[in-house]
């Protein structure tokens, strides 16, 4: 069942402009048929901030890459956001083709710098290992797209990281197409929103527990989903903030909260545990 996103005003998202976050944004909006206003962030944590207190809003964020793992200030946010209501909607996993951009046309003439975000040089790091001056300065940006706007405040010798969207922003050139480590980088992104979804039958539901800090306690919970035959796709954690040593687990599974089985296993979950945060029942496997 297709969501309804009718008296949606606003929609935010990790900016700025030509960010893959907008790139992820404007997919959604074909997706669901959004025609709200899209608002940049500067940071993860304003996405969700202002999606906690603004009616009717979403938010799209990262939540997962391919290479590098988890993004953090996504999880830790949402797993402490202050509206309980707020929750994960929908997922989309896109591919991540990063470019070499300039403002000059000639490739060799990048010896001064490459900018971009961490995690960006960082998937790229044989491309600039093997093909930039050994010593050529790494600087790093909040967003691939704030790395293309700053490509202003250098010289010809500076390069950016970013995508086709935008160098086509930006007004760039592309000196090097696809120059990832890994051909098949993905992110996953995540719409998030104080909305209700409907069971598809390939639904996926993640949730944040803490347990008592004792032997085996992890190992209950673990079994209660073994014992419903419940498929678990991941499992990490986070420190609490609270305790030195003590951590917040995150668990995806697969089912609905509207479903029956779901609803039981979950119950019997949180009488295990300190602390539990539905963080979503959204349509799993969307690309």
């Amino acid at each position: 069942m297709i969501m309804k996103f009718d008296n949606v005003e606003n929609i935010a998202y990790l900016g700025p402009s030509a960010s893959f976050s907008e790139m992820a944004k404007d997919l959604f909006c074909t997706r669901y048929n959004i025609s709200a206003y899209p608002i940049p962030m500067p940071t993860i944590r304003q996405v969700i901030e202002y999606v906690e207190n603004n009616p009717e809003t979403l938010g799209v964020l990262p939540v997962e890459n391919s290479i590098e793992g988890t993004v953090r200030e996504t999880l830790d946010t949402l797993m402490h956001s202050k509206n309980q209501n707020i929750k994960i909607l929908s997922q989309i996993i896109m591919p991540i083709r990063h470019c070499l951009l300039a403002r000059t046309t000639e490739f060799y003439s990048i010896t001064g710098g490459v900018i971009s975000h961490p995690q960006a040089l960082a998937q790229c790091q044989n491309f600039i290992h093997n093909e930039l001056p050994r010593n050529i300065r790494h600087i790093e940006t909040s967003s691939t797209a704030e790395a293309a706007r700053s490509l202003a405040d250098y010289n010809l010798t500076y390069a950016a990281i970013g995508s086709e969207k935008t160098a086509e922003v930006y007004n760039l050139n592309i000196l090097r197409e696809n120059i990832n480590d890994d051909k098949s980088n993905r992110t996953r992104f995540i719409l998030i929103g104080d909305f209700e979804t409907e069971k598809t039958g390939r639904d996926r539901t993640s949730i944040a527990f803490a347990t008592e800090n004792k032997p085996g306690a992890l190992m209950e919970i673990l079994n209660i989903f073994y014992q419903n035959n419940i498929n678990l796709s991941y499992i990490s954690s986070r420190p609490s903030k609270q305790e030195f040593g003590d951590y917040i687990f995150i668990v995806n599974f697969d089912g609905h909260v509207k479903s029956k089985k779901i609803l039981d296993t979950l119950s019997k979950v949180r009488e295990k545990t300190t602390f539990m945060k539905f963080l979503g029942s959204y349509e799993k496997n969307v690309s």
